[in-house]
Formats: C-alpha cells, sequence, structure tokens
C-alpha cells in the first residue's frame, strides 16, 4: 500500500511537469499526460509517433470532472450506470469553455472520454486536479502494451516514469461508442457487443470502418507486430509461428496457444502479449488459425484483422 501511494506521488510528480508517465489500466497501459496542457499533449503525439490527425481518449476520474468539459446525456447515464468504472469510451460535445488541449481533439468539437476500473490508474485520477489524455502505450499501428515491461521496451527512457500496476486483466482497448446523435458503435473492444446492444434494445448503428479516423483503433493498420499474419489458417507454414485459440496435447515450438480450454476472454487478455514473444523471437511470419466470432472473439478478429493489412 506504501508503495503504491510512492508510486502515485512519482507519477504525479511528473504529470505536473508536463511529462509523460505510463500508466496502468484494465485494457492495455497508457501514455498519459496533462489533457488540459498543450505542451505535455504534444509529448504524446511525438513520443508515439502518432498522426495529429488522431484525437486522444482522455481519462477521467468521476461524472463530476467530466462536468467540466463535456455534455452529458441520457444514453450517457445508462451506459455509465451499467458498465462504469470499465473498458468502455464514449464521444461526447465538448463545451466551448473547456479546458482540454487542441492537440487531444483535433480541433473537433467532440471528445473521447473514459473511465478507467484499474485501482491504481483511480488513485491516479482522483489525487490530480486534471484528466489524463492516455492512448495506448506503444508506437502507432504497432502492438498495444499491457504490462510495464511492454512500455520500457517501446520508449525506454524518454518517458519519465512507468506506474507498475501488474498486468492489464483485459489485454483489450476499450469498446467506444458515440453518443453524439444516435448511439453509434467506432470500436468494438473489452465489452462483448451483445451486452451494449442489449442496452440499445438492438438499436445501434455500427461504424466500425471508417475513411476518417475519428477515434484511436480506426485505422486500416493497427495493433500490428511488425510481422506478416495470415489468418484462419489450418496448418501453419514452414518455419512459420502458429497461434492457437485452444491448447492441444501436441507440443511444438513454433504453436502459441490463447488458452487452455477456449476460454476468448483469457485469449483476449493474451493476444498482444503473444504477438510480442513471437516478434522477439524473430519468426518472419504468423498463422492463426480461425477465432469463433462471438462475444469478445469478434474484438480479437478486429484487431488481427487490422494487424494483418499490409
Amino acid at each position: 500500500m506504501k508503495k503504491d501511494l510512492s508510486n502515485i506521488k512519482k507519477s504525479e510528480f511528473y504529470l505536473n511537469k508536463n511529462e509523460c508517465v505510463g500508466i496502468p489500466t484494465e485494457t492495455v497501459y497508457g501514455l498519459a499526460a496533462n489533457a488540459y496542457s498543450n505542451e505535455a499533449t504534444a509529448k504524446i503525439f511525438k513520443l508515439k509517433k502518432r498522426s495529429k490527425k488522431n484525437p486522444l481518449i482522455v481519462h477521467y476520474y468521476s461524472i463530476k470532472d467530466l462536468k467540466r468539459d463535456c455534455e452529458i446525456n441520457s444514453n450517457f447515464e445508462k451506459l455509465y450506470k451499467i458498465f462504469c468504472p470499465g473498458p468502455i469510451t464514449f464521444v461526447l460535445k465538448l463545451k466551448k469553455k473547456s479546458k482540454i488541449s487542441k492537440n487531444v481533439t483535433n480541433m473537433k468539437r467532440t471528445l473521447a472520454v473514459r473511465f478507467p476500473k484499474h485501482y491504481l490508474a483511480r488513485k491516479l485520477l482522483k489525487n490530480i486536479s486534471y484528466p489524463l489524455a492516455a492512448p495506448s502505450a506503444n508506437i502507432s499501428s504497432k502492438v498495444s502494451a499491457v504490462c510495464r515491461s511492454d512500455v520500457a521496451e517501446e520508449f525506454g527512457n524518454k518517458v519519465k516514469y512507468i506506474l507498475d500496476g501488474g498486468t492489464s486483466k483485459i489485454g483489450l482497448e476499450s469498446t467506444i461508442v458515440s453518443l453524439i446523435n444516435k448511439p453509434e458503435i467506432l470500436r468494438l473492444g473489452g465489452i462483448e457487443l451483445s451486452k451494449i446492444k442489449k442496452v440499445f434494445k438492438n438499436k445501434i448503428n455500427f461504424k466500425i470502418k471508417s475513411t476518417k479516423t475519428v477515434v484511436p483503433g480506426q485505422g486500416a493498420l493497427h495493433y500490428s507486430p511488425g510481422i506478416k499474419i495470415r489468418l484462419n489458417a489450418r496448418n501453419p507454414k514452414i518455419h512459420e509461428a502458429f497461434i492457437l485459440i485452444k491448447k492441444r496435447k501436441i507440443n511444438v515450438k513454433n504453436y502459441f496457444y490463447l488458452t487452455k480450454n477456449n476460454n476468448l476472454k483469457e485469449a483476449g487478455k493474451n493476444l498482444y502479449k503473444t504477438l510480442r514473444m513471437i516478434k522477439k523471437l524473430k519468426y518472419k511470419s504468423i498463422s492463426v488459425e480461425k477465432i469463433p466470432n462471438i462475444g469478445i472473439g469478434q474484438t480479437i478478429n478486429d484487431r488481427l484483422i487490422r494487424a494483418s493489412k499490409k
């Protein structure tokens, strides 16, 4: 407990100096900075090598904090009550008097916001007087970070501090829902699609594919380990890593299992860790067996499809 408080104080120290800090969330690790600061948020884009056209998700502790910057509505309240804090991001109208840096929004009048569930992220947000812009802590288009060592691997000493919160429980980014007009799903994520559809009695639009980057994760190439990926494979090619959803009795060094017993949530948690491991082992290509396209399997397939784009 004392160590946690000490580490949070260190995070605060650097954030207050407009530096970037790696923070844990239940989805993936974020590269966090003061969302009100032009100087701090500019550093996020530079470190991630991220297009300035790609807006950032901003993390809040409470609705009271959010109301300083955004207009909330009944659809937001409905989803917040069921899923927050948790792996869901809302796109809301930005208030004219909001202090949110223009870097964060790409000059738009909307803002993507969420309330992370990880206890350290929540303690940190409660202790500071500003929200945190915190996209995934990785180089843009690459595999997201799910533990402290992943963040260190991506950025080295370019990031002033990394708050260690263990391995991310979900391991996949948040689901993004736009609530500007009619509710729209903009990105599949850590909440099963069926659960959100149930809230709206299936009356919800989908805008997963977009010609414009409205929110993070909509780019064609994303979540990539930098290796060629072949989907829906039955067998691997020679010298190819083979990702399987369920552990088999066969024990081959190029076989990588996402779960022991076909648990899709476990598979989601292990996906990025497995992709990073395969990259470190210097495989030149990856084949992936067919993943059931249900529940979190839909999110896994979305990530793999984007990671496989050339």
